[in-house]
């Protein structure tokens, strides 16, 4: 069932004559290599791992950091209700051109743009708040001030509820989440290559008005 749907969006890929979105991610890697998690997209497992805590039914901004070539894209649409918006933020202007042609669905807005700005990004779409914010960025190789802008940033503007989930192959994002988290649920992927470590950060109502 995998190849055939590899098979599918390989042929989906050649019919609107865009790369194959292993060449576009290999590129994008090595073109900005600290601006990208890993050369190997996400599994998935840990794709499923990561957005199986999200209450879809009562979500209406999805917004994710660092896209890529939309690995997780698809898996969000097919769970995102149908009033949803799901906001896509790269600094990568290859990538934005590439999720802005293979994904046509309306729900679906990429952005060209730093996580840095999620707060202007969130409001010039008419929105105040994001129900839940994912990220591959590689925080620990972020220059220097980036990470932890990109941290404060994401608690403004999430919901009390709400939650910043974030998966990576170093443990060290966990420095940059306690300064405005204090409830963080953590575990290990292990069929991930490498092992992958995730967060789950909620903003509780103490947060939000400590914020």
């Amino acid at each position: 069932m995998a190849q055939h749907r590899f098979a599918l969006d390989h042929a989906e890929t050649r019919a609107r004559k865009l790369p194959s979105p292993w060449a576009m991610f290999l590129g994008g890697f090595l073109k900005r290599p600290v601006m990208v998690g890993s050369v190997i997209a996400s599994t998935k497992t840990l794709q499923n791992t990561m957005l199986k805590r999200v209450d879809w039914a009562n979500t209406k901004l999805f917004v994710e950091y660092g896209p890529g070539v939309g690995t997780y894209t698809q898996n969000i649409l097919d769970r995102l209700p149908a009033d949803g918006t799901y906001i896509a933020i790269d600094t990568n202007p290859d990538f934005i051109d590439y999720l802005s042609i293979k994904f046509t669905d309306s729900r679906f807005i990429p952005v060209l743009g730093s996580a840095e700005d999620v707060e202007k990004i969130v409001a010039d779409h008419g929105f105040e708040n994001a129900d839940y914010v994912l990220s591959g960025l590689p925080f620990s190789t972020l220059p220097k001030g980036v990470a932890p802008a990109i941290a404060a940033a994401t608690h403004r503007v999430l919901r009390p509820g709400g939650a910043f989930l974030v998966y990576q192959f170093r443990p060290k994002v966990r420095d940059f989440l306690e300064p405005h988290w204090s409830n963080i649920d953590y575990s290990i992927e292990w069929i991930a290559i490498p092992p992958s470590h995730n967060f789950w950060a909620w903003k509780d109502k103490e947060e939000a008005k400590a914020a």
